[in-house]
């Protein structure tokens, strides 16, 4: 007897006999590179492992067949998977790429009310995406990814493939969800949306679901997986990038195989290399994506890559978008002499502790937000009456006293010195203002928002950030109040979701860390369509000179060549190109690590 079910562990299979079989068992199991044993008559192996050897059980004994018995839904995604493999096979051998359909090829498909414009592009998108089970769309926002999924779902759900979709999305991307469910269905007709905020699941066409929610609703998500036939799309789908060993990409895998069918969408597929590409395709397609990723980058040759990977995708590039250029400069910043020398401190401290093995891997990203914070300004490390609280700067400055510790000096730092980059983006922002041009100034660390807001007050700052209760009428007063002519955010919590470009076309970072995916998406709050074709946006980097951010500068531009080349997209290359100007997750692989260890170790010989 042979019994093969999902596991309990995330994007696992397990495989379990009888006592009189145990020998056949581990002998298949010698087969399985991933496979471990919980019992003698029981082991469990990675779900891509398992489907790309499928073959193997073909060695059971002849005699015990009858006794082979398959979960239904993991039987399913056998067969499906199979059916999904031979049509990629012949689309990648075939370098198949129907990115473009006539429209009276789509057109028929969706009824029940469906009145959303597509275009050809979207169309052509729809046709490729129906023609496989599952799919993936990596066109960069705004190029309409929430529609084409809306379409996918009305078709499947007209063709009685799938009753109903869950929708896996950031916060943020509610609002898109709801506005294009409305504006694509005639009054009366469009399905019923509602959002999972408790620990049941609502009654609804279409559940919306936040990544930080999902761990703790995955029992009741499955149970509502099986007891219909769904779709499940993953929105921002880098978000589980980590795959299984992250929470959130654990909970997704173990969701996915119960689904019907299965979308990916987001603009950044590789944020930090192909692993993270890896991880979202072994989602849409075990067993096959993952191999077909690992197989096509192993040349190193990107653009070969992506002429192999293009059948497997759909995507919209910027310059598909015909949108107006984007200007991307740095602004490098000089350190004043005591920012120069409380940093410089820091940072010897920092490599001194690495250097005497102090510090494991897991706190290298402690010590990059030490330093990152401190290339802004050091006082950011000192403690403030609560953990948003603004840096209390002195104007004019005071002149420091001879006998300050490294600690007094670096709490009363905004006594003495303003923060360069404070100043550069006040000067940008005034600047801009002048002209009657919004801006929005990013930063990672909520205390710079917080010390900007302050000296920001003269352009009615508009502030969100994690902790803002009142985002909705922040964003609104950005948008609508004519006196407010700056809005503080970080990427975290503002990078996805949300169009400004009909305000803003001007940004400013103030830092940046490690994460590529967080950088283009907040970027892409601008650039995005509907601009008019004179429109300049501009981008501004302020980077402080002989710090971390010249590192981190490096890295970026490093990841944006990658997702440039795999994506076969000019327009990220181009912004991995940055011109200089004269005048607890940072986003770090291994890669970032390795870099920044030599960063300290240089700083330490």
């Amino acid at each position: 007897m042979l019994e093969l079910r999902f596991s309990t562990a995330a994007g696992r299979i397990e495989l379990s006999c009888d006592e009189n079989h145990i020998r056949f068992l581990q002998r298949l199991r010698s087969k399985l590179p991933t496979a471990s044993s919980i019992s003698p008559t029981t082991v469990d192996v990675d779900i891509d492992d398992f489907l790309v050897n499928l073959a193997e059980l073909a060695q059971w004994p002849d005699d015990d067949y009858e006794n082979v018995h398959w979960q239904a839904e993991l039987l399913a995604l056998v067969e499906q998977n199979n059916a999904d493999a031979n049509i990629a096979a012949s689309s990648l051998s075939d370098g198949d790429d129907a990115t473009v359909s006539h429209p009276s090829t789509v057109a028929p498909l969706l009824g029940g009310g469906w009145i959303g414009n597509l275009n050809d592009r979207q169309r052509g998108h729809l046709a490729k995406l129906l023609n496989l089970s599952h799919g993936a769309n990596f066109s960069v926002p705004g190029a309409g990814k929430t529609r084409v999924g809306l379409a996918v779902y009305q078709a499947r759900r007209d063709q009685g493939l799938i009753q109903r979709m869950l929708v896996v999305c950031p916060k943020s991307a509610y609002e898109s969800w709801y506005d294009e469910t409305t504006a694509c269905y005639s009054a009366g007709m469009a399905p019923k949306v509602a959002a999972m905020d408790s620990s049941a699941v609502p009654s609804a066409d279409i559940v919306l679901i936040n990544y930080e929610r999902l761990p703790d609703a995955r029992a009741a998500l499955l149970a509502w997986l099986r007891a219909k036939p769904s779709m499940l799309i993953l929105d921002e789908a880098h978000r589980m990038k980590l795959g299984a060993a992250g929470a959130w990409g654990a909970a997704c895998l173990a969701l996915g195989p119960y689904a019907a069918h299965r979308l990916i969408l987001t603009g950044t597929p590789a944020p930090n290399g192909s692993r993270d590409l890896e991880n979202l395709m072994s989602f849409v397609w075990p067993g096959q994506g993952r191999l077909a990723v690992s197989r096509a980058v192993a040349g190193d040759d990107l653009r070969a890559a992506s002429q192999k990977l293009r059948p497997l995708f759909v995507r919209t590039t910027k310059a598909q978008l015909q949108l107006p250029p984007i200007d991307v400069k740095t602004v490098p910043v000089e350190l004043p002499p005591l920012h120069r020398e409380l940093y410089d401190a820091l940072l010897g401290q920092m490599s001194r502790r690495v250097r005497a093995g102090a510090d494991e891997i897991e706190s290298l990203g402690r010590v990059t937000l030490y330093l990152l914070m401190a290339a802004t300004t050091p006082a950011l490390l000192a403690p403030g009456a609560s953990r948003y609280d603004p840096l209390p700067y002195q104007v004019p400055p005071l002149a420091p006293p001879g006998d300050s510790s490294l600690v007094e000096l670096m709490r009363d730092l905004p006594a003495y010195e303003m923060s360069p980059k404070y100043q550069a983006a006040l000067k940008i922002v005034s600047d801009n203002a002048k002209r009657q041009r919004k801006t929005i100034v990013w930063s990672t660390f909520v205390r710079n928002l917080t010390s900007l807001e302050d000296l920001l007050k003269p352009f009615s700052p508009a502030l969100i950030h994690g902790g803002t209760p009142d985002r909705a009428e922040q964003l609104g007063r950005f948008r609508e109040d004519e006196s407010c002519m700056v809005l503080l955010s970080n990427p975290a919590t503002l990078g996805e979701g949300v169009s400004l470009h009909q305000v803003c076309h001007e940004a400013v970072y103030v830092d940046r860390d490690f994460a590529a995916g967080r950088f283009l998406q907040s970027q892409d709050r601008i650039h995005r369509l509907g601009l008019p074709s004179q429109t300049m946006t501009r981008i501004r980097i302020l980077v402080a000179n002989q710090t971390i951010d010249e590192l981190v500068a490096t890295r970026l531009s490093a990841k944006l060549n990658f997702m440039g080349g795999v994506l076969d997209d000019p327009e990220v290359l181009q912004l991995g190109e940055l011109d200089e100007e004269p005048d607890s997750s940072v986003g770090m692989n291994s890669a970032d690590i390795a870099a920044l260890l030599t960063y300290l170790s240089d700083a330490s010989a």
